[in-house]
Parts: C-alpha cells; structure tokens; sequence
C-alpha cells in the first residue's frame, strides 16, 4: 500500500474515533471500507487490507506519527482517542477539507474558496531551529498602521499564534533595533 494509502487510514481511524467513541474493531473496519471507496475515486491504485492485527500496528504509528493516544476500553469494549488537543482538531480539518476538494474536481466551478495570505508556516522550521540553538534571526517589520518597514534583529525563545491566523506574533528575550 502507498503512504498516501497508510495515513489516509489513520486519519479514518480517527475520524471515526472522534465522531464516536468507543468504536469497536467491527465498526472501525465498515467505516473504513466505507470511506476507502470514496478516497478509491480519486486513487484506483489505493488498496485496503484491515484486520485485527493491522489496526493494532496502525494505533502504534499513529502515537508515533501523531503524538495520539488509542486505547481500548474493556468496560466499554471499543477504542477510543485517550487524549485531544487543538493541533489534532486541524489536522482532521485539513484532512476533511483536502479530501473534500480532492472528490470533487469535477465539480470545481462550484466551489468559491476565498484568497487569502500564507499563514507565516514557511517560516516556521526555521525559527524553531534558532529557537532551539539560541541564534538571532534578523526580519523586516511593518507596524500594522504605518507605511514605513525597519530592520530587526532578535534573539527568539517562544511562538505563539494569535487568533488561528498563523504565527504573527514572535516572542523575543530581546529585541536589538
């Protein structure tokens, strides 16, 4: 199976998992042949193959892809996602979203998405890094209600995004003009 073919199941995976909770292995199984007919539109090459044995192997790829949580609950006897947070909820809405556009090439005249600016992430490994190794980075400032750009050079330790319009925001120990 394809890359494409292994995280478009752990996205199903938890997709289902997050719609309901407490899935069993049964319900997890006909979701995902359900839902890989759709994505075998776009892929005639996409082929599914889910046992017992692969959902366990696909719930240890998924902590170490995804940094989430399956586990089983013998109380409730089915699986479910032991832990959530906001990176997951945009991950499953970048999946959606992607998938959605992906089936629907024919019906492109329809869909009006709207223009916007990049969010800021190509610059985010990058910052990381010399948040990491303690570097000054160096970047051109625009106050928002000004005309007039300044060189800055600082010495960054934190990222914050404002408002989920990407990193607008540098957190600096020091800022040198």
């Amino acid at each position: 199976m394809s890359k494409r073919g292994y995280i478009s199941r752990y996205l199903l995976i938890l997709k289902k998992l997050k719609v309901k909770p407490y899935s069993t292995y049964e319900e997890l199984q006909a979701y995902i042949e359900n839902q890989f007919d759709f994505l075998q539109m776009q892929d005639d090459n996409l082929q599914i193959g889910f046992s017992k044995r692969t959902l366990q192997r696909d719930i240890k790829e998924i902590r170490n892809v995804f940094g989430i949580d399956i586990e089983y609950s013998k109380s409730q006897k089915g699986y479910f996602i032991s832990q959530t947070n906001n990176e997951f909820q945009r991950m499953m809405e970048a999946f959606d979203m992607f998938n959605s556009l992906n089936l629907a090439q024919d019906l492109t005249p329809f869909i009006h998405l709207e223009k916007r600016r990049p969010q800021g992430t190509e610059n985010l490994y990058g910052l990381l890094h010399a948040i990491k190794n303690r570097l000054q980075i160096k970047f051109t400032y625009q106050k928002f209600w000004e005309e007039e750009l300044s060189q800055r050079l600082a010495e960054p330790y934190a990222l914050k995004e404002f408002k989920t319009v990407g990193i607008s925001w540098l957190k600096t120990a020091k800022t040198i003009t």
